[in-house]
């Protein structure tokens, strides 16, 4: 049954860190989770900021706890607000914008 997000599409989410491990983990099952939750069927890659790049081009959007310094074609969200808390629904919301967008 359809859902909000449901398009039949699974959407490439690449999630990035300092190191690829704990925040990354944390921010890329929240994103799952949350977005699951809507309809939205989400395939999520973890990485160090520097293996952004090589990941990017056939994703739907990058979502990063640091800042990415790499100009790339693919819209970059900011993941703090997964970790604070703070703005986290707001974030969701652009994330969900951005994929039906897309």
């Amino acid at each position: 049954m359809p859902m909000s997000g449901s398009s039949g599409k699974t959407y490439k989410i690449v999630v990035a860190c300092g190191t690829a491990i704990a925040t990354s983990t944390h921010v890329a099952m929240k994103i799952r989770e949350v977005l699951e939750d809507r309809g939205f069927s989400i395939h999520t890659i973890q990485c160090r900021v520097a293996e952004v790049p090589s990941l990017a081009p056939d994703a739907d959007l990058v979502v990063s706890t640091a800042q990415v310094p790499f100009d790339i074609n693919v819209p970059i969200v900011d993941g703090i607000p997964f970790l604070t808390g703070i703005g986290e629904e707001e974030v969701i919301e652009q994330i969900e914008k951005l994929l039906r967008k897309g």
